[in-house]
């Protein structure tokens, strides 16, 4: 109703303070957002809502005259999302607001009960749908920040490490899905590309379990990695690994597997024209070294 913004418009630095006076008492969490802040984020609201365009109704939430609070809140509850706020917080700190609005329009409309009660149900329609719409712009904001954590931990969980000039190695942990096999195809190749090497090491003894799915992204990497001059080699073939490739007739003749990495790399060194030998070293142990021939 058109009466109700009129009241909220002529006082508003009154209401303003009421309401910080009861999310102060009740709803602050002083360890996530500070008084000035939270003056500031009210204040914000509160022009918006009194900044709507004449004609504007309480009761026709999805009018574009509120279009730009609902994008204010929007924003301030995927900012809350990542302060750590949760969604009823976010929500009750909208519906704070009901108390100090009844308060106001009771003594704005005396003794007129109809009126009253009608602007009532109207205000509080109204602040109900903008808590709703803060859940639900807090969740789509959660959303996005669990999105970008897990494309940093896809990102994090396949590092390529290049274990000697022209030999890389990709150790895996976790289960392989078609997301994460993407982006260790990627990763591979493009690390064969920037380093030159003409063999990559895949080692799985940190991925838990190989079944037909889990065998079929190793083969399509080590497919693309042959298309860029590299050949693979799989390390981390445990017995009981070993015994499911065999019970699923996954067919790994062309690949080349070794138990460890240590053998894995140790065969890398070999076909590269390169030795490894022992070096004695007076007082002190007898390190392995890899020689070129």
């Amino acid at each position: 109703m058109a009466n109700a913004l009129d009241v909220v418009r002529k006082n508003q630095e009154g209401l303003l303070n009421e309401w910080l006076n009861g999310i102060k008492t009740n709803l602050r969490r002083r360890d996530l957002i500070d008084e000035r802040e939270l003056k500031s984020q009210s204040a914000e609201v509160l022009s918006a809502l009194a900044s709507a365009p004449a004609g504007t109704s309480l009761e026709d939430f999805k009018s574009s005259g509120w279009q730009p609070l609902k994008e204010l809140l929007a924003s301030l509850s995927a900012s809350r999302a990542v302060q750590g706020f949760t969604p009823s917080e976010t929500a009750l700190f909208v519906l704070s607001l009901k108390s100090p609005l009844f308060k106001l329009i009771r003594e704005q409309k005396g003794n007129s009960a109809d009126q009253l009660y009608a602007e009532i149900v109207a205000v509080d329609d109204f602040v109900d749908k903008l808590a709703l719409h803060t859940t639900d712009s807090y969740i789509h904001g959660r959303d996005q920040v669990i999105s970008r954590q897990q494309e940093e931990m896809l990102e994090l969980s396949t590092p390529v490490v290049t274990l000697w000039d022209g030999i890389v190695a990709l150790p895996l942990i976790g289960t392989l899905d078609s997301a994460r096999t993407q982006v260790v195809m990627e990763s591979l190749l493009q690390a064969i590309v920037q380093t030159n090497s003409r063999f990559a090491i895949i080692d799985i003894t940190g991925v838990p379990t190989v079944d037909t799915l889990v065998a079929q992204h190793l083969l399509k990497t080590i497919t693309a990695a042959r298309l860029m001059g590299a050949e693979c080699i799989i390390s981390g073939i445990r017995p009981q690994i070993a015994q499911t490739i065999v019970h699923l007739g996954i067919n790994l003749q062309d690949v080349i597997t070794k138990a460890k990495l240590a053998d894995a790399f140790k065969l890398a060194l070999e076909r590269s024209g390169r030795t490894v030998t022992r070096v004695a070293k007076t007082g002190g142990p007898t390190p392995s070294t890899a020689r070129e021939q």
